[in-house]
């Protein structure tokens, strides 16, 4: 259901973040990600309105800060965002991240109780590690785990998860900060192709079953090129060079973080 590329936000405000997404509706994404923390939510839904696509034919996220999981917080936030973005559901509703301090059954039941309201169609988190992502499954209809990944950053233990529970991962930071557009192997495979080495990076992420990845560029120039990864296929040696590549790689580990896999 999610689609494969989708255009991320953060760090997007203002007049950048709402001309953004209308340009980026307009160049054919059709998914959208944004959370309350990023603060630009009302822009968001600016730019849903000025791109001329259909609002049932978009997927919007939206997430939930750490700090407003209990149930009422958390429903406070989710009409917080329906109402900035105005919008009167969002697609999919995340966990931005786990908090230990709240029970998190507690949380997923809130969550599937605004699901079934039909504030937002589907529930999922983010930065969860394996184990914890398990333990979410068992709790609720969970549909996917938004977390970092790239070619220099391993989740093979949340791909298993994937694998076992048809569960998506959609791939944050898909450039590794932008590393990838400088590493010479991705260099070299995007030269022998023609396409950059960011468009390969992208590629090897959505050929994997159940990936999706959400890309950001404030320049209109580089959020078609993201989305320009659908007319070719990488080899089995091209995927082999990049699955080579060391994999301990971690760009996102805030104070917060959970113990990764």
């Amino acid at each position: 259901m999610i689609p494969a590329i989708g255009f991320g936000t953060w760090r997007l405000w203002g007049r950048d973040c709402e001309v953004g997404v209308a340009d980026a509706l307009a160049a054919g994404y059709r998914h959208v990600d944004t959370a309350a923390m990023y603060d630009n939510e009302a822009e968001v839904g600016r730019g849903l309105r000025a791109g001329g696509v259909d609002r049932s034919d978009v997927w919007l996220t939206t997430k939930v800060w750490r700090d407003q999981l209990e149930p009422a917080p958390l429903r406070a936030s989710l009409e917080g965002s329906l109402r900035r973005l105005d919008v009167d559901h969002v697609e999919l509703l995340l966990i931005h991240w786990p908090n230990p301090e709240v029970p998190l059954e507690r949380t997923l039941t809130a969550m599937t109780e605004l699901r079934e309201e039909g504030k937002t169609r589907e529930i999922g988190v983010s930065n969860f590690p394996a184990a914890l992502c398990r333990e979410a499954l068992e709790m609720a209809p969970v549909i996917v785990d938004q977390v970092e990944y790239h070619p220099f950053l391993s989740q093979e233990p949340l791909l298993r998860v994937c694998a076992e529970r048809d569960l998506e991962l959609t791939a944050y930071r898909p450039l590794g900060k932008g590393e990838v557009v400088r590493h010479p192997v991705l260099r070299e495979i995007a030269e022998a192709r023609g396409k950059t080495a960011a468009q390969v990076a992208l590629r090897w992420l959505i050929e994997q079953p159940r990936v999706s990845a959400v890309a950001k560029s404030a320049s209109p120039e580089r959020r078609r090129e993201n989305l320009d990864v659908f007319d070719f296929e990488l080899s089995t040696e091209e995927r082999a060079r990049i699955d080579a590549l060391p994999k301990n790689r971690r760009y996102v580990n805030e104070a917060w973080a959970p113990q990764w896999d």
